[in-house]
């Protein structure tokens, strides 16, 4: 059998260790469970040593993010297939047996990513993942069961395993050996959209990404930032504009870099009519950030041997699609 180790990153997190690292620990037997710290000040590191010594525990020298931190712990697990869990995810029974039995079925899927269901209101999708990750043709991320802030209810409709963009963050599973091929995360991005840069560089390399339903977690979200944060506006704007750049021929760049400018300015003028003027900076700061490094985040293009960019790109604008159409599902936009 394939093994598989079930690593979470945790940054102050005791309180989501208390609550759902038990089950975390129950359901994924006999498989292992290790717990990165990402150089917490609270008093994780004390509670698992007292209360799980039997799983591993990896510390972090320092806070660098999602992806550093997974990238530094990554590196010093030996396992066929990784699973990146969030702190505030609740599993379910055998949620690990029908992943493994995927990968081993579809050996040029490369990543997984199972159903996501709010833990908060569990019969409907949650936002970071729903039931897979999609991009529209101007960069936009979105998911089958949550476009922009609407979520829907889930009654089976997105049961079918099939290839997505993107996998989330929240739980994604990836084959080992592809994710040192890639060098991983981009540990540049801090937070945010990093999983859907890797999955894109997956889909480039000639592997796949793919939704498995009959897969199932349930994710509270916001753990280390809120929703309403500027600080995730800030990295979520300025991380959008680095995937693109990172993934995208100069001829292609350029249009979309141009489209996004006006569409980004028409969200900070929703933000400034709404009176989140934050979050509006936050916008601003975000294209300063990017344009001041433009050549930096463009010298991190990858060509590969084998060039083959198969990944499902929703071909219209979802932008328009949702505002100015009135298409709030994703079962709307076929």
């Amino acid at each position: 059998m394939p093994s598989i180790a079930v690593v979470i990153l945790n940054y102050n997190g005791q309180d989501f260790l208390q609550r759902f690292l038990p089950d975390v620990v129950a359901y994924s037997s006999p498989h292992e469970v290790v717990v990165a710290d990402n150089a917490s000040t609270d008093s994780s590191v004390a509670y698992l040593r007292e209360h799980f010594p039997q799983i591993r525990l990896i510390l972090l020298e320092h806070n660098g993010g999602y992806s550093e931190g997974y990238n530094q712990a990554l590196a010093q697990i030996t396992s066929d297939y990784y699973v990146l869990l969030n702190s505030d995810v609740a599993v379910t029974p055998h949620w690990l047996e029908p992943i493994l039995q995927y990968f081993t079925e579809n050996p040029t899927v490369i990543a997984l990513q199972p159903k996501i269901r709010a833990f908060h209101k569990p019969t409907h999708f949650e936002y970071a993942g729903a039931a897979g990750g999609f991009l529209d043709k101007w960069g936009y991320p979105f998911c089958r069961g949550r476009v922009f802030e609407a979520t829907e209810e889930d009654t089976g409709q997105y049961d079918d395993a099939l290839p997505v963009f993107w996998a989330s963050g929240a739980c994604m599973a990836v084959q080992a050996k592809a994710y040192k091929t890639l060098q991983g995360l981009d540990a540049d991005f801090f937070a945010h959209m990093e999983e859907i840069d890797l999955c894109w560089r997956i889909w480039r390399s000639g592997g796949k990404v793919h939704y498995l339903p009959n897969s199932v977690i349930y994710h509270v979200g916001g753990g280390t930032l809120a929703q309403g944060n500027p600080r995730k506006t800030y990295l979520n704007f300025r991380n959008n504009l680095a995937l693109l750049t990172k993934n995208l021929p100069i001829y292609a760049l350029r249009s979309k870099l141009i489209v996004r400018f006006w569409l980004d300015g028409l969200a900070t003028m929703r933000f400034v009519g709404k009176g989140q003027l934050s979050h509006a900076n936050a916008v601003v700061k975000a294209y300063w950030h990017f344009y001041s490094r433009f050549r930096f985040w463009r010298k991190k293009y990858q060509l590969f041997a084998h060039e083959t960019d198969n990944a499902p790109i929703y071909p219209k604008s979802i932008v328009w699609q949702y505002y100015a159409r009135g298409k709030k599902l994703f079962s709307q936009l076929q």
